[in-house]
């Protein structure tokens, strides 16, 4: 009879059962729900999932920082008289003056209610084609400076200048009919007590940042007036006074504080495309003759130019 042996050192065969040869082992729990997602979610469709996440918070910190009524107001009178002792612009004179053009209030309404979200969720989406490094630093900056922002909002309900009526300050918003807020009852304003630190400003220098950052266009500067024109629009529509702009800033700069090591990441991938884009462009004009002005030849080694030295021999 002939017997049949196992070679040794070789494991048993599975019968296909869980940890079969070929099936990647998966640790239970959330940790291994959350990698079992990561792997068979294209990236994508999670930064989607985690920037929708973003927005919802932000919508829901609205509604979280309901407080209490009186506190909001005397905190909106505290701050308007913390700005007089700053000798801050008067926004009250600021906004009357502007109101004696009325298309240019109607303007800025409109630039605030349609501006601030499609805006920002596309340039995420620009920046996530164009750069996934500056991408993750840049996204990470709106997720840290929200969530602080969130945590103010509770900590601080703030009734915004277009409810303080008794300083004068008119509800551009509401007088012409492009309020993107619910009628003025106690419910309706306790959702609007989120007004320090203003995410319009904090979001609108975001993307500008991100813009210059990651584009090489000289244009790219333009995207600094997104910022300029967003901080006047909250002013002037009495949706945020100035001080809720510089709470954002301050926050904004903490949030990149924190995110700076990804900042670092960034440069070092762009360094290094840069590095790969230059050698692709040498192999490409590998071997072409180059004259310089006077059309004499230039030598190079193949991968770096050598602009200046001539074949005089």
């Amino acid at each position: 009879m002939v017997q049949m042996h196992m070679p040794v050192g070789l494991p048993p065969a599975h019968d296909g059962g869980p940890g079969a040869a070929g099936e990647p082992a998966t640790s239970s729990g959330p940790a291994g729900a959350l990698g079992w997602w990561r792997g068979r979610t294209p990236a994508y469709l999670r930064e989607f999932a985690l920037v929708a996440v973003l927005f919802c918070a932000y919508k829901l910190g609205r509604l979280v920082a309901a407080g209490d009524v009186a506190d909001a107001f005397t905190n909106s009178w505290n701050v308007w008289s913390f700005e007089r002792l700053l000798h801050l612009p008067n926004e009250l004179a600021l906004q009357h003056w502007v109101l004696q053009w009325p298309h240019v209030i109607s303007a800025a309404n409109t630039y605030y209610a349609v501006v601030h979200f499609p805006l920002t969720a596309a340039f995420l989406v620009w920046l996530w084609w164009r750069d996934r490094a500056r991408y993750r630093w840049i996204r990470t900056i709106l997720v840290l400076m929200t969530a602080g922002a969130l945590l103010v909002h509770v900590l601080m309900p703030l009734a915004p200048p277009r409810m303080m009526t008794g300083l004068g300050f008119v509800d551009t918003g509401l007088v012409l009919g492009q309020s993107v807020y619910a009628s003025p009852s106690a419910q309706s304003m306790a959702n609007q007590f989120a007004a320090m630190p203003s995410l319009h400003v904090g979001w609108a220098f975001v993307v500008a940042l991100g813009v210059v950052a990651a584009s090489r266009s000289r244009w790219r500067w333009i995207a600094v007036l997104h910022p300029l024109v967003t901080t006047a629009v909250v002013v002037v529509t009495a949706n945020h006074y100035w001080l809720d702009g510089i709470a954002a800033l301050l926050l904004l700069g903490f949030a990149m504080l924190l995110a700076w090591p990804l900042r670092e990441s960034a440069h070092r991938s762009a360094g290094n495309r840069d590095e790969s884009r230059g050698g692709h462009r040498a192999e490409h004009h590998a071997g072409e003759a180059v004259v310089d002005r006077d059309d004499r030849p230039v030598r190079h080694d193949g991968s770096w130019w050598q602009r200046g030295r001539h074949l005089d021999r």
